[in-house]
């Protein structure tokens, strides 16, 4: 620390360099010098430097409020304040380690106003030995503000008061009995009073309870207990004014401790406790996954009772004729089959009656359907090298009545509900399901491999990959960690400008360009971005055309028609974030609010042909889920989609059209009828519990081919497992599909192994043979089975999660993290152990492979000249747009915390600020994610 002290002492006094951190060590150890330490008291002493305490039971939510607290003192006092944070975790006493998790839960410490510390206790007390000595340091240290938050206490335990000028004891609702309240010790001692997760059932009532406590604490009988200093705060919730009337209180009592403040910018409450919470899904309908399971089986129910019922009538009316052909008295089977008849509804007599006139029509070779005044005629069948007619669709030959009601309800024809064997009655002519993904350094460098992908095809299907520093919604920058992931495994999009760029040549609006983007943190920015450019192609276009500039009402007008044609899919799907993937930018709760901003404004704006979420189990089943834990997570995410949108008054006709799903084909034998299953519960749920129109019943869905089924060893035999997985997923009339190339087990793919790739599927759709039927699945034993376990297993999981609290009480505890690291770990062991053969790797390995010369893999990264060129474009941007992004962010940010539709002014905003400046400006208003150690 410097000879004698002398120098070391200056440095932290002086608050400067790491001097402050070193010394905070040498006090936790106990081996600062002597004269050192008294000249940091004396400085501490000569300062006024109020030191607020934060303490409380374990799980209480102490860092969120922390955190929620630090950050509106920044907003408010405009960062003039140097705050330092010192979190204390204990050490545990078997293994003398202690988890130091604090700081992963702080959103508010970026910048140099804000100094944060962990210390560990050190020993089996509450507190550290040594921290009278490290709060002094911080003060010597020049901070205005030293907060002190301590690890979980018990009861009796507030030894953090005589540290602190004013205390702040955090509890929950869930203290059990009002008289455990007489045995907290904090309570006689603490000047302030949170109860935290305000959500919860029963809060009202506890701050009640604790309030009459603190009046009987403080014998202070002639006072209200509304006038105690009790707070509910909810530092989960976004822009909790709970939390900001706490924050008012403590600003009044530190300031009276001697903290000098300037004016507040933030806007007064006059609640004592959170008011503006509103669940996500409401209480009353948390048990949604449950009551979806008793209307599937019902349905099921249903159905074998229609059959039965069908089965009866048929039967009765063969003895009837029966009867008549001998001259037999009919001896009661009229009064039968007259009662017999009671018990089958009018739609379904008609379906019986109807069923031949539909086998006619699909028998021939053409299919003429007339609609609105325009004939539709359908090739039927398709003729092999043999000379044989292959049906598109084959129809089932039953003759049993019951059979043919069975086969209507739980299978039908494609096209037909449930749609369990396609929600189209044939697929589209000429153009294949092939959706390929490509992204890698610059958007120039993507847009010519876009070209090159599309190249021949008749329809243009794009789906983009971002690189990592565009998903945490960042731009490009010279910081290293930043610089070195700029374009590389994605390209690198931070401006409207870039996206321009990216889909430089494609009409974006034609009838067979299609656009998905793989995005979730920022994808509102990234959306608009995209809905921007294809507006502005459109005002492009007619620049050229007219020689002129359009009037406003012709702006409008092509504005309305780009947005009302475009064609595509953002992924935007926060839940399987938190679940699966981890990209997560905004809290759940910030994130909810933008998709259904998102939502709200494509009602608004006709928006009817875009997917406003792709809803993902591709990502949690890559990591490690099983695919029945992949769909039933993917569809309870989808169904809290629907809950989530019918609570903030939308229809549901009006916002089911505009999802879709996404799932991975692996090679388990559960992904041949995944399809199959989530069309079927989506159709039946949406149709018998919620109502929907059909379109809304339709589940459309995405495939890739499995990731993890992709390994270094033995690449080349990739391309057999991505077949077999393309196979089954063609088979199961997916929408669209991505074929994964051979060498992605270790690098962006090249273009020869993406050529391959494509190939896969050009070979299964128009050479291979029973492609050329569209429905092969059917009428198989095993898929029957399959589809039957698999649905089975589904609606059990959803029953798990709704005794959890639906999809976000069990995110809450964590349990679809559970799940998915416990399959992970099965699928790792027996993969380790042989049990689960994978040739090549485990099994059937190559003899040479120890010594054989290593084939040389390209690995595809940006080059310089792209990162730099990313930097520079960014750059330029924020230059030219500097005024108009101050205003449209300020917009930005008042839209936010009032309630205002967010993404309708973020669609002016993402004009002219670049992706950082409206991630961080959310951040400001307390949208961040905060993360679970």
């Amino acid at each position: 620390m410097g000879e004698g002290g002398r120098t070391g002492a200056g440095v932290v006094l002086a608050g400067g360099g790491g001097a402050p951190p070193r010394a905070i060590t040498g006090a936790e150890l106990g081996k600062l010098p002597p004269d050192f330490l008294d000249r940091l008291r004396t400085a501490a002493t000569a300062r006024v430097t109020p030191v607020l305490g934060i303490t409380g039971t374990g799980g209480s939510g102490k860092s969120s409020l922390t955190d929620e607290l630090v950050r509106r003192l920044r907003v408010d006092q405009q960062d003039k304040l140097r705050i330092a944070v010192i979190a204390v975790d204990p050490t545990r006493r078997r293994g003398g380690g202690a988890l130091l998790g604090d700081r992963i839960r702080m959103n508010s410490l970026d910048g140099d106003r804000i100094f944060f510390r962990s210390l560990a206790t050190r020993g089996s007390h509450e507190l550290p030995e040594h921290l009278a000595d490290v709060i002094d340091v911080v003060k010597a240290a020049g901070f205005d503000l030293v907060i002190v938050e301590t690890p979980g206490i018990g009861q009796g335990d507030a030894a953090i008061v005589p540290f602190v000028d004013t205390s702040l004891y955090v509890m929950t609702p869930e203290f059990g009995a009002a008289s455990q309240l007489e045995k907290i010790d904090m309570l006689d001692f603490a000047d302030v009073v949170a109860i935290n997760k305000f959500e919860r059932r029963g809060a009202k009532d506890a701050l009640r309870d604790v309030a009459r406590q603190l009046v009987r604490n403080r014998e202070a009988f002639d006072k209200r207990p509304e006038d105690m200093p009790v707070y509910g705060t909810s530092a989960a919730t976004f822009n909790d004014d709970g939390v900001t009337a706490l924050h008012q209180h403590l600003k009044t009592a530190l300031a009276e401790k001697g903290l000098t403040l300037a004016q507040g910018t933030l806007a007064p409450v006059d609640v004592r406790h959170s008011s503006g919470i509103r669940q996500v899904v409401p209480a009353d309908r948390v048990r949604y996954l449950t009551e979806i399971s008793e209307t599937v089986r019902s349905y099921h129910a249903e159905t074998e009772r229609l059959a039965e019922a069908a089965r009866r009538v048929q039967r009765l009316d063969t003895v009837k004729a029966e009867l008549a052909w001998a001259e037999y008295d009919d001896a009661g089977v009229d009064a039968l089959l007259t009662d017999a008849r009671k018990g089958l509804p009018h739609e379904v007599v008609d379906q019986i009656e109807k069923w031949p006139a539909v086998v006619e029509s699909y028998s021939g070779d053409e299919q003429v359907v007339r609609i609105r005044d325009k004939e539709i005629r359908t090739k039927l069948t398709r003729e092999s090298l043999s000379g044989n007619k292959i049906p598109r669709v084959a129809l089932p030959r039953f003759t049993d009545h019951g059979e043919l009601v069975r086969f209507w309800r739980r299978e039908n024809l494609p096209g037909h509900f449930p749609f369990t064997a396609g929600v189209f009655p044939f697929k589209r002519d000429g153009e294949d399901p092939a959706r390929m993904f490509a992204g890698e350094g610059d958007p120039f460098r993507t847009n010519r491999r876009f070209k090159l992908l599309s190249e021949g095809q008749p329809a243009t299907r794009l789906s983009t990959a971002f690189d990592s520093v565009t998903l945490y919604g960042r731009d490009p920058g010279e910081r290293p960690d930043i610089y070195g992931k700029v374009g590389t495994s994605g390209v690198s999009v931070a401006t409207l400008d870039d996206m321009k760029t990216l889909y430089d040549g494609f009409d974006l609006i034609a009838p067979t360009t299609s656009v998905s983007m793989t995005i979730n943190g920022p994808a509102p920015t990234v959306l608009a971005f995209f809905l921007n450019t294809a507006v502005d192609q459109q005002i492009d276009k007619f620049r050229a055309a007219e020689g002129r500039e359009p009037s406003a009402d012709e702006v409008a007008e092509l504005r309305a028609h780009a947005l009302a044609t475009v064609r595509g899919t953002v992924q935007a799907d926060i839940l399987k974030e938190d679940q699966g993937q981890n990209t997560c930018l905004f809290s759940t709760e910030f994130s909810l609010r933008m998709m259904a901003d998102i939502q709200e404004w494509f009602i608004a704006n006709k928006v009817r042909n875009f997917y406003s979420v792709s809803i993902s189990g591709y990502h949690i089943a890559e990591a490690g889920a099983n695919p029945i834990s992949q769909l039933a997570f993917t569809l309870a995410n989808g169904f809290t989609y629907v809950e989530t949108y019918l609570a903030r008054g939308m229809d549901v006709d009006d916002f089911a059209p505009n999802l879709s799903f996404f799932f991975s084909n692996g090679m388990d034998p559960e992904y041949s009828v995944l399809g199959r299953v989530a069309r079927r519960i989506w159709a039946v749920a949406m149709k018998e519990k919620y109502g929907a129109n059909e379109r809304s019943q339709k589940l459309k869905y995405h495939v890739q081919t499995s990731g993890r089924s992709l390994h270094a060893q033995e690449m080349d035999f990739n391309d057999i497992r991505t077949t077999l997985q393309a196979l089954i997923a063609i088979y199961d009339n997916c929408n669209s599909l991505h074929t994964n190339a051979y060498d992605e087990a270790v690098t962006t793919p090249t273009e020869e192994s993406v050529r391959r790739a494509l190939a896969i599927q050009l070979i299964i759709n128009r050479e291979w043979g029973l492609a050329m039927n569209e429905n092969p699945l059917q009428g198989s034993f095993i898929i029957d089975e399959l589809t039957d376990l698999v649905e089975e297993a589904v609606l059990q999981e959803f029953e798990r999660i709704s005794e959890r609290g639906g999809v976000l009480g069990a995110m809450e505890t964590g349990y679809q993290r559970g799940r998915i690291q416990d399959e992970s770990m099965l699928y790792e062991q027996r993969k380790h152990d042989g049990t689960l053969p994978i040739i090549g790797v485990n099994t059937f390995r190559n003899p040479h492979a120890d010594t054989a010369e290593p084939g040389t893999v390209e690995l595809a990264r940006a080059t310089e000249h792209e990162k730099r060129s990313q930097l520079e474009r960014v750059q330029d941007f924020q230059a030219r747009h500097h005024d108009q992004a101050h205003t449209a962010l300020a917009a930005l940010k008042e839209a936010a915390v009032s309630g205002e539709n967010a993404f309708a002014v973020l669609m002016d905003a993402a004009r002219v600020c670049t992706l950082q400046q409206i991630t961080e400006a959310f951040f400001e208003v307390g949208g961040q994610y905060r993360r679970n150690v």
